[in-house]
């Protein structure tokens, strides 16, 4: 951390001796540490460096933050004199930034009081507080089957179109609408359509007050896309430390963020490691992972999105991911294809909190016995489909017909897409799910159409 009187005065290092694509070579007389933020200026705008390999004693080679456009050899490259900053203050809320921090809303820029570097180490061990207790999303299926948990990590996993983005952005309501908290979102690789959808449909609902934006989009250099999140981060740990918040900290998509390493490794000659992917996977995953923790000044929980390559979950980036997680949230293409939105596959879905005596009794039974059920369900669906319903015994009929009524009433209205489905959002305490869910298991609401429980909150509303 430090302040614009304490940053060294930047001084040319050296010069330009290679531009191709997003990689510059540079030749200087003493090389500067890896990860040091070098620039070139043109016409007053500076063109950002982040070195990442000692090529010989006098060359280094640097991925560019910015566009390529302009650079040419020989031209003068200079010392920031540390690693990437960015400025925090409690201003940044309710802003749409970039890598560097800077707006792109529109607005005025934060003020440049303090500095916080992007590549900061976790917080110390002992500073650490351990998940503690449920966080409610007012999301029944998420509540009840896969909690979340305060300080946790949790990952929503699905292929293209399966409602990723969607559910993020009913967290980031809920946060605000139930815990007064706080969210810092970051858009890795974001779509410019998705960005814009985003920044409007926070704007228009109220959120984006209790919101940082930070977006390091699609058509931005590999080395925006990878040190984006590292970005947000500093943000979400700023909120935390500084301001003692309870931030929710939301990431779209992890992916990319794997696939812009990729793209800067494979730039960098390093040879390829599992199917294709860089050797440094791991460490690199773990680099961003391992600051997402909460202390005795704060919490940050984390919400991210993976997509799933060929919707194929043994792909080594979502493995890389998936053993940081507390909480996997699994959304189906076959859900999806029935009309249950969310399209949370209840059966692939867990939490390593699932546990009788983090839950309670009553939380676990219910959960158990509600997925007992789906599952009993999926088994005797062949048969459904082969024989029909009349050829199952009595006591299996019971059971599928329950499980139906469950899977329906797990889907449920958002807030945040409800001006374009024209039905009111809707927040159910886990409370009211635990009630509801316990009534289905025992048989009250047997003689209730199925379609009466599809999509809306609680039974009793």
């Amino acid at each position: 951390m430090s302040t614009p009187e304490t940053q060294v005065t930047p001084s040319p290092i050296g010069h330009i001796a290679e531009v191709y694509g997003p990689v510059v070579d540079i030749a200087c007389e003493a090389l500067p540490p890896l990860h040091r933020a070098l620039y070139a200026a043109i016409d007053d705008e500076r063109y950002v460096f982040e070195v990442h390999q000692h090529l010989d004693p006098t060359r280094l080679r640097a991925i560019t933050l910015h566009r390529t456009a302009g650079l040419r050899r020989g031209m003068s490259v200079y010392d920031t004199g540390g690693a990437l900053r960015v400025p925090v203050s409690p201003e940044c809320l309710g802003r749409l930034l970039n890598v560097f921090g800077a707006p792109l809303d529109g607005g005025a820029p934060l003020p440049n009081l303090e500095f916080r570097e992007v590549l900061a180490p976790p917080a110390a061990l002992h500073e650490t507080v351990p998940a503690s207790h449920i966080l409610e999303t007012g999301i029944k299926v998420i509540d009840l089957l896969c909690p979340f948990v305060r300080g946790g990590k949790t990952g929503l996993f699905g292929g293209a179109g399966v409602g990723k983005t969607v559910l993020i952005m009913e967290f980031m309501h809920a946060i605000v609408a139930l815990h007064q908290g706080v969210s810092v979102f970051a858009g890795v690789g974001e779509r410019i359509r998705e960005g814009h959808e985003l920044w409007h449909e926070m704007r228009n609902t109220g959120v984006l007050g209790n919101a940082v934006l930070v977006f390091g989009q699609m058509d931005e250099s590999p080395g925006v896309r990878f040190r984006v999140g590292l970005t947000a981060l500093t943000y979400a740990e700023y909120l935390r430390d500084a301001m003692g918040k309870e931030v929710l900290f939301l990431m779209d998509n992890a992916f990319r963020f794997v696939q812009a390493g990729s793209e800067v490794s494979g730039l960098l000659g390093r040879m390829p490691a599992t199917v294709g992917y860089q050797p440094t996977l791991l460490s690199e995953v773990a680099e961003l992972q391992d600051r997402i923790v909460s202390t005795r000044r704060g919490g940050i929980t984390s919400v991210q999105a993976i997509y799933v390559p060929a919707d194929d979950m043994t792909d080594p980036a979502v493995n890389a991911i998936l053993g940081h997680l507390d909480t996997s949230v699994i959304l189906s293409r076959a859900q999806a294809a029935k009309g249950i939105y969310p399209a949370v596959d209840p059966l692939l879905s867990g939490s390593k909190m699932m546990d009788r005596y983090f839950l309670g009794d009553r939380h676990y039974v219910v959960a158990e016995a509600v997925r007992e059920h789906l599952a009993r369900y999926q088994e005797l669906e062949d048969i459904i489909t082969m024989l029909g319903i009349e050829e199952l015994s009595e006591k299996d009929r019971r059971v599928v017909l329950r499980a139906r009524r469950l899977q329906r009433y797990l889907s449920q209205p958002f807030h945040i897409v409800a001006e374009h489905t024209g039905i009111q959002g809707v927040s159910v305490p886990l409370e009211s799910t635990l009630t509801d869910c316990e009534a289905f298991l025992r048989g009250d609401y047997d003689e209730v159409p199925e379609d009466r429980c599809y999509m809306r909150g609680a039974m009793r509303s």
